[in-house]
């Protein structure tokens, strides 16, 4: 299989509806559940590349362009967008969809880098 369709294939799509309990005083999405959720789907995305123990050794600029209010449903997309030797960085958008129209809108994207590591946590070839 080529990388081409390794990244094709390990696109990952998650689905979230925004309840009370995940909002912050302002009745929007609070900013760390938003990347908690980034970092889950990261993780997924690049496990589902590699196919290899994967952790998260960074995240890069999260821009938080639109609040994302309770009564929301969320979708988060993560696409594999750069792999090196032992590691990928992973491309994470969060798009609102209100739940009884078709309006649909980008709120959050970010990257995060994940490292390949064996059993010992020492890094090891994705490739």
């Amino acid at each position: 299989m080529t990388i081409e369709q390794k990244i094709q294939q390990s696109e990952t799509r998650i689905f979230k509806a925004v309840f009370p309990n995940t909002t912050n005083h302002y009745d929007t999405l609070f900013g760390g559940t938003a990347m908690a959720l980034m970092d889950e789907v990261a993780f997924i995305c690049a496990t589902r590349f590699a196919r290899k123990r994967m952790v998260t050794v960074s995240s890069d600029k999260i821009d938080f362009t639109k609040p994302i209010p309770a009564g929301t449903i969320i979708e988060l997309i993560g696409r594999v967008i750069h792999t090196g030797k032992t590691s990928v960085r992973v491309l994470v958008e969060i798009y609102i969809e209100e739940m009884y129209s078709f309006e649909r809108e980008k709120a959050i994207s970010g990257s995060f880098t994940l490292v390949a590591v064996d059993e010992n946590k020492r890094p090891v070839s994705i490739l």
